[in-house]
């Protein structure tokens, strides 16, 4: 096999290294053709570009593999929590005892806001969007901890560890308080003695005098949910932190700027479509079995099935899958909606029709209806989203940061506006 590819312009032939993965997947080093050629490559939504190379997470779409760190999402759903496949993701290996307990005690040191920041969350009108808040709450956390978000990247890698911990902590925090500020109801402080979705699902749905006290197979599910998302390759929100990363830009400022990638539909909002879906169908009376029949004639669109990445079955829908009926079994959840669901899925799984294109059941389609399961508000769920995601964004943000000579990324583009123009032309018209 040829360890180089041959690119022939204008009669003219140019060779280029062939780049191989630790998986096998290979890619050509097109870093000089530029420089060599005068000419770019043209790759719309970048989905035959390689930005980076990086350590953290292969996905093997036509397989249906998913690894954090050369692990199974299996192995990891199976075996370890939220947290411990967030140690795992950033720092490259699964915790010892001694480093998870310093890892969990710096999250749990940060749960709690400074108290000047309710002003800020009170600037907000109750109508506002939860991804706005957290946003903008994202770059003002790393105001009120300024040794930690400097922009001189020697000082920011060297306090890594503390802003990588409380970043964790405080994304679960800002998320509870928003749906607070945003249902008129006052602070609630964390609980150190809680797990990580305890103590969000206790700071979230509690009361002065009514304190709620998650059961452990809801947190256990969200958990799950959380652990599924903790980093998916170079998605769109993690891409645009490298980006942003690479101007040299604080972890702060970088994962703000994630939350706003996420924000969009067409990422993060599968799993509320979802919901919305479910709910036009509930609407019409119908059990699922006409939409079925109306989508694959193509008169609807069937939310939650298929990937863009995964060409057979998404592995962590598997897994959500299987968990899915054992949560609603335990939290005895009646549903109307996840009744629709459960009849979509028991029948594509089994038509050919779908078979055939291979149109699966994705996260997204588990995800959005045990969110709802939970009691979260479907417009809190790219929030969860983002708790999820910050491990992987926090990874990749390490991976630029500590590179000695990482260029700032700056694409380039096929320019297809007017031509130049006569300066006669422009004397004339004036």
């Amino acid at each position: 096999m040829s360890n180089e590819a041959k690119v022939i312009i204008d009669e003219k032939e140019y060779r280029y290294p062939i780049i191989v993965g630790t998986e096998g997947e290979r890619a050509i080093d097109a870093m000089n053709l530029r420089k060599d050629t005068g000419c770019i490559t043209y790759d719309d939504g970048y989905g035959n570009t390689g930005s980076c190379k990086s350590d953290v997470t292969f996905i093997d779409g036509e397989l249906g593999i998913l690894r954090h760190r050369g692990y199974p999402i299996e192995q990891l759903a199976e075996n370890s929590s939220f947290l411990e496949t967030a140690y795992l993701v950033i720092y490259g290996e699964l915790p010892t005892g001694d480093d998870y307990a310093k890892f969990r005690a710096r999250i749990n040191s940060n749960a709690n806001m400074h108290e000047g920041m309710k002003n800020i969350f009170s600037a907000f009108p109750p109508g506002a969007h939860p991804m706005a808040v957290l946003s903008a709450l994202m770059n003002t956390v790393g105001c009120y901890y300024p040794e930690l978000a400097t922009n001189d990247r020697h000082k920011d890698v060297q306090m890594f560890d503390w802003a990588a911990a409380l970043l964790l902590s405080k994304v679960r925090t800002i998320a509870a308080l928003t749906y607070r500020h945003l249902k008129g109801k006052p602070w609630v402080y964390s609980r150190p003695n809680y797990r990580y979705t305890e103590n969000f699902l206790h700071m979230m749905f509690s009361d002065p005098y009514n304190d709620y006290v998650p059961r452990s197979e809801i947190a256990d599910a969200l958990d799950l949910i959380f652990l599924l998302h903790a980093d998916h390759e170079q998605n769109c929100s993690t891409s645009t932190v490298r980006m942003v990363a690479s101007s040299g830009a604080n972890l702060f400022a970088s994962v703000a700027a994630g939350v706003c990638a996420l924000w969009g539909p067409l990422h993060g909002g599968a799993n509320m479509a979802v919901i919305r879906m479910l709910e036009d169908i509930h609407n019409t009376g119908d059990d699922g079995t006409c939409f079925i029949e109306n989508a694959k004639n193509g008169k609807q669109r069937l939310m939650g099935f298929g990937h863009r990445v995964y060409r057979n079955f998404d592995p962590r829908s598997r897994i959500l899958g299987k968990a899915a009926e054992r949560i609603f079994d335990k939290i005895g959840v009646q549903d109307p909606l996840l009744d629709i669901a459960r009849r979509i899925e028991e029948v594509a799984l089994k038509d050919d029709y779908f078979i055939s294109r291979k149109l699966y059941p994705n996260v997204d389609f588990y995800s959005g209806i045990i969110l709802r399961a939970i009691g979260i508000p479907v417009e809190f769920f790219t929030v969860m989203f983002s708790i999820g995601r910050m491990p992987g964004w926090i990874a990749n943000w390490y991976e630029i940061a500590i590179q000695p000579r990482q260029k700032i990324h700056r694409p380039r583009q096929i320019y297809t506006g007017k031509n130049a123009r006569d300066y006669v032309q422009m004397d004339q018209r004036g």
